[in-house]
Formats: structure tokens, sequence, C-alpha cells
């Protein structure tokens, strides 16, 4: 790839063994094969207090929001794991994505989203695959001017379809996964120039 395009992977759960950590590594090494530089990151490693305006107010951007802002901007494209919580998004994706959404002196509005391109999944144990949390995904992201992927991949019964090595037991899906990588690197590449 003459340009690789540059790919932030992350799952939108911050628990050990999240079914979406392991979702989102499948994707990620889809992307690498296909050309991408892709960085998997941990939003545990990001904690930020809850979006408020008053604390922003006395307090400015968080640090840890500085620095996902920062490797946001320098991104081209997402792979995004997005667990559902109560048929929605959960705190830790919304809070993130508050909080680097959040405009400052001489930044382009929505520099960390507007004109990047994204990939869904989710896996959850409920038989949807938290697929119902990917439209609301897919909809604050829209909003914000992420060009999403059509394709996604909800993998339900998740506490039973992945194998010791992390990769999922059922081929269909392990392959829906790695094409979600492969389309985003093309995608984001083509975009990128």
């Amino acid at each position: 790839m003459a340009h690789a395009p540059r790919i932030i992977a992350f799952a939108g759960s911050t628990r050990k063994d999240s079914y979406n950590k392991k979702l989102v590594q499948i994707a990620a090494a889809a992307a690498r094969t296909a050309g991408a530089d892709v960085e998997v990151i941990d939003l545990k490693n990001f904690p930020l207090p809850l979006f408020d305006e008053d604390f922003e107010k006395e307090s400015g951007l968080p640090e840890n929001a500085k620095a996902l802002k920062k490797l946001f901007i320098a991104a081209d494209g997402f792979l995004i794991a997005s667990p559902e919580y109560n048929s929605s998004v959960t705190a830790v994706m919304k809070n993130t994505i508050d909080w680097i959404s959040r405009p400052v002196s001489g930044e382009a509005p929505l520099a960390a989203f507007m004109g990047k391109s994204a990939a869904l999944m989710a896996a959850s144990p409920g038989g949807l695959g938290g697929l119902r949390g990917l439209v609301h995904i897919r909809s604050i992201l829209g909003n914000i001017g992420v060009l999403l992927l059509p394709d996604q991949v909800a993998v339900p019964k998740a506490y039973e379809a992945f194998n010791p090595d992390g990769s999922l037991k059922d081929a269909v899906q392990q392959s829906n996964i790695v094409g979600l990588g492969i389309k985003l690197a093309a995608i984001a590449g083509k975009l990128k120039g």
C-alpha cells in the first residue's frame, strides 16, 4: 500500500477479558496484513472524568482526553468493537467520544472524527450479539462526520464464541471480522490518497 493508512483500533470496554477486545484484535491483525499501520489502544489506559462542561471550563481538557484526541486526529480510520450495555453503547465509549469531540482553539471542528472512516463490530453474550448498540454508535459517529462502512458484524453468545487463541470458532464470523479489517484498510488508504 503506497500510503499506509493509520488506524486506531479499540473496544468500548475496560474489562480485562472483554469479548470486544478479542474481537477488535482479529480485525486489527487483518488490517495490518492488508498494509495499514494499526495501533490497538485500551480505553482503560485513558481514564476520564464524566464529561462536564463546568469541569472543562475550570480545568480544561483532561490530559488523557488530549492524548486520545492527538491519536484520533493522526488516524485515518477506526476499528471499533462496541459492546452493548442495556441496548446502547457503553458509558466509557460515549464519554470518550464526548471528550474527544470538544472544540479547541485553532482546530477544525470535530477534527478527530470528520472525514475519518470506521468499521463497527460487537460481541455480546446475548442472542443479538450487540446489534442494538451498534445502531446507536453508528448514529453517533455518523452525526460527527465519520464515514462508516455499511458492513458490520455482531457476534452472539460471545461466552462460547472464541477459541483459546482469541480467534472465533465460527469460520464465517472469523472471516467477516477479518473482512472488516481488510475493507477498512483499503478504504482508509484510498481516502488518504
